[in-house]
């Protein structure tokens, strides 16, 4: 269970539904960075005191494995972009 970043209801997630949505939602964008980078940018996010429940930014509320994919985004911390 995890609380929802934009309400206080607790919602059930597995890992393999994370991935399943960020797969979908990647099938629709072309401005990807190369699995290099992206790995880069998850170990970063990883090992950030904003991830909640091991795959959701705090600051932003996106899965870390879809938006550290997009090479239009940057890391959304307030302290100065990580990534």
């Amino acid at each position: 269970m995890m609380g929802c970043k934009g309400c206080s209801r607790n919602i059930d997630v597995s890992d393999e539904f994370v991935q399943l949505q960020v797969e979908q939602q990647l099938q629709l964008e072309t401005d990807l960075v190369e699995d290099e980078l992206y790995i880069k940018r998850l170990d970063k996010c990883n090992s950030c005191p904003s991830l909640l429940y091991g795959h959701t930014c705090g600051h932003c509320g996106c899965f870390v494995q879809f938006r550290a994919k997009l090479a239009y985004k940057t890391c959304p911390s307030p302290d100065g972009a990580k990534w």
